[in-house]
């Protein structure tokens, strides 16, 4: 089934699937043995505590859920289900301030398995605290937590809150949408047809296998909402749709001229401006592709260059690499990356960028 129920921050607007909605009615006490919540926020800019969600039901067997943020860089979690209390705590610390942060709480009953992540989606860093899982949830608990009403309050900073019935993965994420065409050794080829063992081409030309290709379908919401980057911007002929967080690598006299180097990196979102890109309206969810190569490399579409899959050295963290979208890789197969040191620009850099191209 995987996502069943979305809330989108900005409308208030509650989506759940049909069928679970059947459940429900069907059968009241239908629990979830495996499953995931993702809240993504914007942090209160006072620094003020915020309460993102809560819900409490106060019926003969009593439950509730809520998250926390703290001005003191804590998240705090508490699940309850009649005597049985999870209370978890993540010190996210004040060095780590960000203004946004990705926060996923998932569970797999039959294994006694429940995992708090806390992301800052604009960077790699991932903070994750696993513990004890008692009991399922109920249902119709996890559809309140989508509808801001009754027994559910929201604080208005929630950009979503997405219900998934499978442990969702977190940290280094895929970025390109299905249609993104990328030079092979056998040509050009959509990222969705791409597979282990393909070899593409680099952004200095030489050819480099593919040793994993990674999928995931997402809200399309947040930190994951598509960008479509426009034509004629930055040499390409036609537009691509990415994530907001897939980087481009660009060359040329301007980028010298600018900064002072031969090449830098460009996030998708800094390029949001009107003209050289703006956000795809999508539906309700949608798909990303990426791949990862031996070593952290841009890879070439017939117009652009875009960076693939950075792990850094997430083989030696069992803890992350389990959670991750490479969970299921043995990590004697994983490469250890390090960084090209690219410059990476901020959006007003970008937009300059941009205007120097166009002039």
């Amino acid at each position: 089934m995987n996502w069943f129920g979305l809330l989108d921050g900005m409308s208030q607007t509650p989506w759940v699937r049909d069928d679970v909605e059947q459940i429900v009615a069907q059968r009241p006490r239908a629990c979830v043995p495996v499953g995931s919540v993702v809240v993504e926020t914007r942090l209160s800019p006072d620094a003020r505590p915020q309460t993102l969600i809560a819900y409490r039901r106060n019926d003969a067997t009593q439950a509730s859920f809520s998250l926390m943020s703290t001005p003191h860089g804590s998240v705090v979690f508490v699940m309850s289900q009649g005597n049985d209390v999870v209370h978890e705590v993540i010190e996210r610390g004040r060095e780590a301030r960000t203004e946004t942060l990705q926060i996923t709480v998932s569970w797999d009953v039959s294994k006694g398995f429940g995992r708090l992540v806390v992301a800052r989606p604009e960077t790699e860093h991932v903070l994750i605290r696993d513990f004890t899982m008692p009991h399922a949830p109920l249902l119709s608990d996890l559809l309140a937590l989508s509808r801001p009403q009754g027994l559910t309050a929201i604080d208005a900073d929630v950009i979503f809150v997405a219900l998934s019935t499978k442990v969702e993965p977190v940290g280094p994420m895929p970025t390109l949408s299905p249609s993104v065409r990328l030079e092979t050794a056998q040509g050009l080829r959509m990222a969705t047809a791409l597979k282990q063992g393909d070899v593409v081409r680099a952004a200095d030309g030489t050819l480099v296998p593919v040793l994993h290709m990674v999928r995931r379908e997402v809200p399309s919401l947040g930190s994951f909402r598509p960008v479509r980057l426009r034509a004629p911007y930055f040499g390409l002929s036609q537009d691509i749709v990415v994530s907001r967080h897939q980087r481009l690598l660009v060359n040329g006299p301007e980028v010298e001229y600018l900064f002072g180097r031969e090449e830098v990196l460009i996030p998708a979102s800094a390029l949001v401006n009107g003209y050289a890109g703006h956000f795809e309206p999508a539906p309700r969810f949608v798909t990303y592709h990426q791949m990862l190569l031996p070593h952290h490399d841009a890879v070439r579409t017939p117009d652009a260059a875009l960076e693939s899959l950075y792990i850094g050295r997430m083989r030696r963290d069992r803890a992350q690499l389990s959670a991750s979208v490479l969970g299921d890789t043995p990590k004697a197969l994983l490469p250890e990356h390090h960084r090209a040191g690219y410059q990476v620009l901020r959006a007003f850099e970008a937009i300059s960028l941009a205007e120097a191209r166009a002039a």
